[in-house]
């Protein structure tokens, strides 16, 4: 399982990368796409929405299930990934790059630091 350690990650495995300024970049981890299967459709979040930590954005279908995708920190949504209407399956081939989800601007910066690190990430994986 690929965890990369400059990420941030939340229990409901989202990863956090910072862009720039107060942007950052959410998607879902390795660990959650594998574990969902082969994805045919995502739900991205609506660009001006404010969202809250922890609050539902948008899902992920599978073959398998369905899934929600969860706001790791709160803000207000900026971007969202176009590819993924035409291309679903970039969450499974690289969801850590052409696999992301949204940019969140943050509400506070300090939202980064309540969120898991690589290495406490991995130690809920492997539970």
């Amino acid at each position: 399982m690929n965890v990369p350690d400059d990420l941030r990650y939340s229990a409901e495995h989202e990863w956090v990368a910072r862009v720039e300024g107060l942007l950052v970049r959410v998607g879902i981890t390795d660990y959650a796409q594998d574990a969902l299967g082969d994805v045919v459709f995502v739900e991205v979040p609506q660009v001006g929405a404010a969202v809250t930590a922890g609050q539902s954005v948008g899902e992920v279908e599978s073959t398998k299930s369905v899934s929600e995708i969860y706001a790791p920190v709160a803000g207000t949504i900026v971007d969202v990934n176009p590819a993924l209407a035409d291309d679903p399956a970039l969450l499974n081939a690289d969801p850590y790059g052409d696999g992301w989800i949204c940019t969140i601007e943050l509400a506070d910066e300090a939202q980064l630091e309540a969120l898991l690190t690589a290495e406490a990430y991995r130690g809920l994986t492997e539970a």
